[in-house]
């Protein structure tokens, strides 16, 4: 599977998810919203669930309408205002509750993952492998926020680069692997 596919049929996203999409970036709210509609997902509400090949469908069409630069805005307004449980008190806890937060906000079906592979606070780099239909920029988004947000306060160099010598979505493979430096 690429981007854009879901893992399989019937998986519902929860709507304040979708509405991520909506709310992400101030400019450009009513486009984003007329491309939901158009992959039937109107008037998002957040107390519902939506078919996650319609959003992935309307995925697909803001890269290619509007950009990757937009995905990644999306991807990181995920975690931007998200509430943690105190538990979440360091970066390494932060890169491993991506998957539960993920797992929260999906249902009925094969989703997919986001694994911390490796952590190394020491020498300030990990490894993140997200297995998941969604394009590879939203995901480098959801990274970065995390990272901007639980990185040690002596930290002030941040990098999340898809790790090229893996298989990529980008390139129809089932994940993207991800290196992550502070």
């Amino acid at each position: 599977m690429a981007q854009y596919q879901a893992f399989s049929p019937g998986i519902k996203v929860n709507g304040n998810t979708v509405l991520s999409v909506v709310n992400s970036i101030s400019a450009g709210s009513e486009t984003r919203k007329e491309i939901l509609s158009h992959h039937g997902i109107v008037d998002p509400q957040g107390d519902e669930w939506y078919d996650q090949q319609a959003w992935l469908d309307a995925f697909r069409e803001i890269g290619e309408e509007i950009g990757p630069n937009t995905l990644f805005n999306i991807g990181k307004s995920i975690p931007e205002h998200a509430a943690f449980p105190p538990e979440i008190d360091c970066l390494e806890k932060a890169l491993s509750a991506i998957d539960i937060a993920y797992k929260m906000n999906h249902t009925k079906g094969d989703i997919g993952y986001y694994k911390l592979v490796s952590y190394d606070g020491e020498n300030r780099k990990a490894v993140m492998e997200c297995k998941n239909p969604y394009p590879s920029e939203f995901d480098r988004g959801i990274i970065t926020t995390m990272l901007r947000r639980f990185k040690p306060a002596d930290s002030y160099k941040q990098s999340v680069v898809l790790d090229e010598s893996q298989p990529s979505r980008v390139d129809g493979a089932d994940s993207c692997t991800y290196l992550v430096s502070w």
